[in-house]
């Protein structure tokens, strides 16, 4: 029994700090299902309606409302309350027409910030790499784990524009200097800067790229922690007002 359990759940004080959970209230929590997102990238859907919505005041409340089809996430329901939700995922309610998109705050946390019903037709996705399949088409492999064919000329790092649920994409953004790009790990998590450079280096050690705040400070992080996010200006809401 102890070997299911194991697999089955996750230890409370196993999981990431991020999670909405006191590590000591009980020996054990639920463990993200295997999907898009990893377990320290994530949250699953039963913490979101159960802890931060608080929509269901417990776990079996909180699976009735997953199971009944009440909760989308990038416009699907999804009925597994194990469910892995992460960074730039659009969770909605219909019946209450409350959207949030999932994004990170200065704590390095997942929060669930509040967006309009416009703002959630439509989500970012970030280019982790590319391949070419047969009949010389090019797929994307992105951040969230879709996979979408494409025949416009995208590289590793630009951002794309995808319609939910359609998954059709409409826009997309370079990652490139004079963009606006959103920190996503590091000391810097949660940040919001223009990119002035981006610094390639031929050697093992990491590319990194140099930040500017509205404030004309200036930081360097790692370039997997860019994540593009408009040209000129954000072209998702934000906290902050941004």
């Amino acid at each position: 029994m102890a070997k299911m359990g194991s697999r089955k759940h996750l230890k409370r004080f196993k999981s990431p700090e991020h999670w909405p959970i006191h590590p000591k209230e009980n020996k054990w929590t639920v463990k993200p299902s295997a999907g898009p997102h990893s377990i320290e990238g994530s949250l699953p859907l039963l913490l979101i309606v159960r802890d931060i919505l608080k929509v269901a005041d417990n776990s079996k409340e909180a699976k009735m409302i997953i199971n009944s089809g009440d909760i989308l996430v990038d416009g699907r329901a999804r009925k597994d309350y194990k469910f892995p939700v992460g960074f730039m995922d659009v969770v909605e309610l219909p019946k209450s027409e409350k959207v949030y998109r999932v994004l990170p705050d200065d704590k390095g946390e997942l929060i669930l910030y509040p967006i309009t019903k416009e703002n959630a037709e439509f989500k970012l996705c970030r280019i982790q790499d590319k391949t070419t399949i047969k009949g010389g088409k090019t797929q994307l492999n992105l951040h969230d784990g879709r996979n979408c064919l494409v025949e416009k000329e995208y590289k590793t790092g630009d951002v794309v524009v995808v319609e939910v649920p359609e998954q059709n994409v409409t826009n997309h953004i370079k990652f490139e200097s004079g963009t606006i790009g959103l920190i996503t790990g590091g000391k810097h998590i949660g940040e919001l800067g223009k990119i002035k450079e981006i610094n390639v280096t031929k050697s093992s050690k990491s590319n990194t790229v140099l930040i500017e705040t509205d404030d004309k400070k200036t930081f360097l992080t790692l370039t997997d922690y860019v994540f593009v996010i408009g040209k000129d200006k954000p072209v998702i809401s934000l906290p902050g007002g941004n």
